[in-house]
C-alpha cells in the first residue's frame, strides 16, 4: 500500500488520520481527530471539520464542507459545493451578546451510509441519515431521514423513486408486506429493501 498524498498547499491537522492510497488536493483543510480512510479523494479546496469521520473509497469534490458530527461511510460521492451542516438553529452570538465558543454550540450529526451519492451543491440538514445506495439529486435541500436506495431531489427533498447500486433508476418495483423489491433493468440486479 502506498502512503496519502498530500498537496503542499493542504493544511491537515497533525490530529488527523489519513488512510493508505488517499489523495487530498490543493488548499484543502482537514481539522483535528478526522479520521479519512483509505483510497479517498478529495478535490480542492474541501473542507473536514474536527471529528469527521469519512470511511474508505470515498470521493468528496471541490468545494465541499463537512462540519462536526458527520459520518461518511465507505463508497461514498459527495458532489462540488456539497454542504453537510451541524446546527438547525445557527447563531454567531449567545443571548447576552457575546461571539459564541465551541462550548456554546449544539451540533447535531449526519450520517452518510455506504455507497450513497450527494449530488453537486445539495445541503444536508443535522439530524439527517441517508441511506445505503440513495441519491440526492443536485441542489437538493435534505431536511428529513433518505430511505436505502431512494432518489430524492429538490428544495426540501421529496422521494420521487428508487436506484440500484450501479446508479440506474428502478422502473419495476413490487411490494411484499413492509419490503420493496426493486428490479434494475440495466443490470439486473433485485434489491430487496424495507419500504
Amino acid at each position: 500500500m502506498e502512503k496519502a498524498y498530500i498537496h503542499e498547499t493542504a493544511d491537515v491537522s497533525k490530529q488527523a488520520k489519513i488512510g493508505a492510497n488517499t489523495t487530498v488536493w490543493h488548499q484543502c483543510q482537514i481539522r483535528e481527530n478526522t479520521s479519512i480512510g483509505d483510497n479517498c479523494i478529495l478535490g480542492k479546496n474541501v473542507y473536514l471539520d474536527h471529528d469527521v469521520k469519512v470511511g474508505n473509497n470515498v470521493k468528496i469534490q471541490n468545494n465541499s464542507s463537512i462540519y462536526f458530527g458527520s459520518i461518511v461511510e465507505g463508497g461514498v460521492f459527495i458532489g462540488p459545493h456539497v454542504c453537510l451542516t451541524n446546527d438547525k438553529t445557527p447563531r454567531a452570538i449567545t443571548k447576552g451578546g457575546k461571539l459564541k465558543t465551541n462550548e456554546d454550540w449544539n451540533s447535531d450529526k449526519i450520517t452518510i451510509k455506504k455507497g450513497a451519492s450527494v449530488g453537486a451543491t445539495s445541503v444536508v440538514l443535522p439530524d439527517v441519515v441517508v441511506g445505503e445506495f440513495a441519491m440526492i439529486g443536485a441542489g437538493s435541500v435534505v431536511t428529513k431521514d433518505v430511505p436505502d436506495y431512494a432518489l430524492v431531489y429538490g428544495n426540501p427533498a421529496k422521494l420521487v423513486g428508487y436506484v440500484c447500486k450501479c446508479g440506474s433508476k428502478i422502473t419495476k418495483i413490487e411490494e411484499n408486506g413492509d419490503k420493496l423489491i426493486l428490479y434494475c433493468s440495466k443490470c439486473k440486479e433485485k434489491i430487496m429493501t424495507r419500504k
